[in-house]
C-alpha cells in the first residue's frame, strides 16, 4: 500500500457520512492466543487462516480505495494478534481524536503503536482516559455520543469523556454481559435509521435508541455472524457481509446500496467491518440525503 499523504484534518460528526480517510492495520500477524470474547470461543481450535485474512483485507482496502477513500495503514507488530481492529484503539468526534483506554492485556501494545503513528504523522490526539474506554463502544451521532456500558468501557471512563465534550450529550447504554462491544449490536445508517440486535440493551436502553432511530432489527444469527458491525462509507453505501443475506436485503429495501465484501476468516476474531476501520475524516456535511423509510 502506497504512504498517503495525511493533514491535521480529523473531522468525524456521525457514522455515515461520506468517509475520506481512514486507518487501518493488516492482520498479518492474526492470531487467537488467548481467549477475550465469546466468537473466539468457536474457532480457537482451528484458528485464523492467516493468509486468507490478508487477502479478504486487501480486498476491503480496495473497495475502499475505489470508492475514493485515502487508507492509511498501521506497521503491522509480530506480537500484536488483535491489531487489525483498530476501531478499537481510537476514535474520533468532531475535530478530537481520542487514543482508547485498552482492558485487556493482549491488546494494551496497540495504543503505542497509534500514539506514534500520530506523533510521526504530526496529528493531535488526546488520551489518558481513566479505567478503560474502547471505539468499539463509542458510536457517534452528531452532538450524541453513544456509549456502550460493557466489560471494556467503565462508567469512570464515560463520565470523564462527558466532562471533555461539553457540547455533546454522552448516552450510555448498558449492554448484556456476553457482547463484546456497541458495535457489534448497534450501527447508525442514516440519520435517521440503525441496525440494531435488540436483546442486547436493557428495557430503558432500547426504548431511547427507538426514540431516536428507525430501527431495523438484525437476528441471532445475523449478530453472531456480525450483522450490525457494517461499514457506512458515504452516498448511503454500506460494506456488508455477503452471508447476511436477509439483512443485506432489508437494507436494500430502505434504499441503501449494499457493497458486500468476505470477510469470513477476520470475523472469527470478534469483529468485522466498523471494528477494522479508525475513521480520521469524515465529510463535515452530508451532501446527500437519506433514502426515504418505507
Amino acid at each position: 500500500m502506497n504512504r498517503i499523504a495525511i493533514d491535521n484534518n480529523i473531522h468525524c460528526e456521525t457514522e455515515y457520512a461520506a468517509l475520506k480517510k481512514v486507518l487501518v492495520a493488516k492482520p498479518s500477524y492474526m492470531k487467537i492466543t488467548e481467549v477475550i470474547n465469546e466468537t473466539q470461543k468457536h474457532y480457537i481450535e482451528n484458528n485464523i487462516d492467516v493468509p486468507l485474512a490478508v487477502q479478504q483485507h486487501e480486498n476491503f482496502v480496495d473497495v475502499l480505495q475505489q470508492n475514493l477513500v485515502e487508507v492509511a495503514e498501521l506497521p503491522a507488530d509480530p506480537v500484536l494478534h488483535e491489531q487489525v481492529f483498530t476501531r478499537d484503539i481510537g476514535f474520533t468526534i468532531n475535530d478530537q481524536l481520542f487514543v482508547g483506554s485498552m482492558s485487556e492485556m493482549v491488546r494494551q501494545e496497540e495504543t503505542d503503536v497509534l500514539k506514534d503513528w500520530l506523533k510521526a504523522n504530526a496529528l493531535p490526539y488526546e488520551d489518558g482516559l481513566p479505567s478503560s474506554i474502547e471505539g468499539g463502544d463509542v458510536v457517534t451521532d452528531g452532538s450524541t455520543i453513544w456509549i456502550g456500558i460493557s466489560g471494556r468501557t467503565s462508567h469512570k471512563a464515560i463520565v470523564e469523556l462527558q466532562e471533555r465534550l461539553p457540547d455533546h450529550t454522552v448516552e450510555p447504554l448498558q449492554l448484556r454481559k456476553d457482547i463484546l462491544h456497541l458495535d457489534c449490536v448497534f450501527n447508525i445508517l442514516g440519520e435517521q435509521t440503525a441496525l440494531v440486535y435488540t436483546p442486547a440493551f436493557s428495557r430503558r436502553g432500547l426504548a431511547k435508541i427507538k426514540a431516536r432511530f428507525n430501527v431495523i432489527p438484525v437476528t441471532k444469527e445475523e449478530q453472531f455472524h456480525m450483522g450490525p458491525n457494517v461499514l457506512s462509507i458515504g452516498d448511503n453505501k454500506v460494506i456488508s457481509l455477503p452471508q447476511n443475506e436477509r439483512l443485506n436485503r432489508v437494507m436494500q429495501r430502505k434504499g441503501f446500496n449494499v457493497v458486500p465484501v468476505n470477510f469470513s476468516e477476520i470475523i472469527k476474531s470478534g469483529g468485522s467491518f466498523r471494528c477494522c476501520t479508525l475513521p480520521l475524516q469524515r465529510e463535515m456535511e452530508n451532501d446527500h440525503n437519506e433514502p426515504g423509510i418505507n
